[in-house]
């Protein structure tokens, strides 16, 4: 395991930040601070996501409330142990995907998939990973093929990530792995299809950002769907971007959860 490791680590870059996010104190600084250092010193590989990758990649700067720490589902147990015998208080909010790790008012998530176990964070998501400086520590930052599949589901009433993955194709679709984003999509092909042409939309005259062949294979798999006679079990997948929001369709509308069995 420690030679895997070191082989992940030794293939990573450096690359300067467009930008970081500010933080809401001095003290959440610190705390933050605090906290990476502290996840240095553990002898596993773990990434930097969320508001401080997305400034990193674009150059966008936005406040932020927390840190996003991704490890392997296999790991962050041990990250939960080593800040709970700090004497910080840790959480299990999902054991599906996501915990926590608190001092006072501060906080970071530990992730180890995403969408409620959906996307579990596997060896691959290292391989591409890049370091930038955060506080003046290089830390590893999770790589924007990720970033996007990590994205890709936020579409809540109060919360929609399609501009940040505009953002990121804008930024970053040279460093863009699109087969394996398309490999991570594949039983989601219409969502990525969506953000797809939501960035074409949104910038007209980037539209070559995103490679044809890929917009000839999933417009090629719309137009085969369309052939097709619609399912025979009333299944909302809506569920997967919010539960509160697609809550009617199951409760009231006898559609089955796509995340429930059926016969």
């Amino acid at each position: 395991m420690a030679k895997e490791t070191s082989t992940i680590t030794e293939s990573i870059g450096t690359v300067d930040a467009a930008a970081e996010p500010t933080a809401p104190s001095a003290r959440a600084e610190e705390f933050y601070g605090q906290a990476l250092r502290e996840l240095a010193k553990l002898d596993f590989p773990f990434l930097l996501a969320g508001t401080y990758a997305l400034s990193a990649y674009t150059g966008l700067v936005r406040a932020t409330k927390d840190l996003d720490i991704v490890c392997k589902p296999t790991d962050y147990p041990r990250v939960l142990n080593h800040f709970q015998n700090l004497g910080y208080t840790v959480a299990i909010k999902d054991e599906r995907w996501l915990g926590k790790v608190f001092q006072g008012e501060h906080f970071f998530d530990v992730i180890f998939a995403f969408w409620h176990g959906m996307a579990p964070v596997t060896d691959q998501w290292f391989e591409s990973a890049q370091r930038i400086k955060v506080f003046g520590m290089p830390m590893r930052v999770i790589a924007p093929t990720e970033l996007i599949w990590s994205k890709a589901f936020v579409q809540l009433r109060h919360r929609y990530d399609g501009a940040d993955i505009a953002h990121v194709i804008l930024k970053q679709h040279d460093q863009i792995d699109w087969r394996r984003l398309l490999a991570y999509m594949e039983l989601h092909w219409e969502v990525l299809l969506a953000h797809l042409l939501n960035f074409r939309w949104a910038y007209p005259s980037e539209r070559d950002c995103v490679p044809r062949w890929l917009m000839d294979e999933l417009v090629a798999r719309l137009k085969i769907q369309f052939e097709r006679p619609p399912p025979l079990v009333k299944i909302c997948r809506g569920r997967l971007f919010s539960l509160v929001d697609y809550e009617p369709a199951v409760e009231e509308w006898g559609f089955v959860d796509a995340g429930e069995g059926s016969e």
